[in-house]
């Protein structure tokens, strides 16, 4: 049993040493260069530093020179590192601007992507990397992108005057405002769509800024003006036993939704609005018809509102309400 043992022991010890002639032996340094170097512990308390790909620079370095942009991010949604969708999640300002490096070893501070010189195009796609659902997934041929509008009219990155959704003004409506100034005048009429002064509605209640799939108009909701009113004033949605035509083809024919000078957001006054269409026939619409005051009563003259008898102009369900009486 001991000469045995000392078998084994006398073998172990051989095997050792030829492995560590091995290790030291000419086929080394191959080796070592083969074997990938283990990572650089960080002291205890500290966190790893993250190893940058080939050609950023990182945020640390773009601080040093843009101080005021990275401190401007980090309180908004660009600057939320847990959200994996975040550029600060990815390379901070590398994930829009693109690999830094060449820029900080440029005198001429160039090979960086500067939005203010970039075309529209080149900015929408930038943003598109990440921005490219929801809401926004019907950019791409909507009649902002047709006309050139970039990314950066609307929203700013760095600098937003709006905490909702980075806007470049105050409010949503002063952004609209900027090119839609018709619209936006219309809500300050006499009367106009109420809960816009309220604050309960923007733009962007009714309209898709980012472009729609289903209309012309960027409507949020249906594909016709009428599905997007009927959204809000589901007592005109129906179904009604007789129908008006005007009603269920465009609400816009006989309102304006911004506003107006009217009363009930009416583009022309009544009874002008049914006239344009109802022509007189049984009720003569001019005050200058033969004895239009003492015989044939023009409408002009007495009544002066259409409603006041036909008052179910959206539509009626009574058995006998071909005429909208009742």
């Amino acid at each position: 049993m001991k000469a045995a043992l000392a078998i084994v022991l006398l073998a172990a010890t051989w095997t050792a040493g030829i492995g560590v002639a091995v290790a030291t032996g000419p086929a080394a340094a191959a080796q070592a260069a083969l074997t990938p170097a283990p990572a650089t512990q960080a002291p205890a308390g500290q966190a790893a530093a993250p190893t940058l790909p080939s050609g950023y620079a990182g945020n640390d370095t773009c601080s040093v020179c843009h101080s005021d942009k990275t401190d401007g991010i980090k309180g908004t949604p660009h600057g939320q590192a847990t959200n994996p969708r975040t550029p600060a999640a990815a390379h901070g300002c590398e994930s829009c601007h693109g690999p830094g490096q060449a820029h900080v070893d440029d005198d001429a501070k160039g090979h960086i992507r500067r939005f203010a010189q970039m075309k529209p195009a080149e900015i929408n796609q930038t943003c598109l990397a990440c921005h490219n659902r929801g809401d926004h997934a019907g950019w791409e041929g909507s009649a902002h992108e047709r006309r050139e509008v970039n990314c950066t009219t609307c929203h700013s990155v760095h600098s937003p005057k709006s905490t909702t959704r980075q806007l470049v003004k105050a409010n949503q409506t002063e952004v609209c405002a900027t090119c839609h100034r018709l619209q936006v005048t219309k809500t300050e009429r006499a009367v106009a769509h109420m809960p816009i002064r309220e604050g309960k509605m923007s733009c962007s209640s009714c309209h898709n800024p980012h472009g729609s799939i289903n209309n012309v108009k960027a409507l949020r909701v249906g594909s016709s003006v009428a599905e997007s009113c009927v959204s809000c004033h589901a007592e005109m949605r129906g179904p009604v036993l007789w129908e008006h035509a005007p009603v269920r083809e465009n609400c816009a024919t006989c309102h304006d939704p911004h506003g107006s000078s009217n009363d009930r957001m009416l583009v022309v006054r009544m009874p002008m609005l049914c006239q344009r269409c109802h022509i007189a026939t049984k009720h003569p619409s001019s005050v200058y018809d033969n004895a239009a005051i003492t015989v044939n009563k023009s409408n002009r003259m007495f009544g002066r509102s259409c409603v006041n008898c036909h008052s179910n102009v959206h539509g009626s369900n009574h058995p006998s309400g071909q005429f909208f009486m009742r």
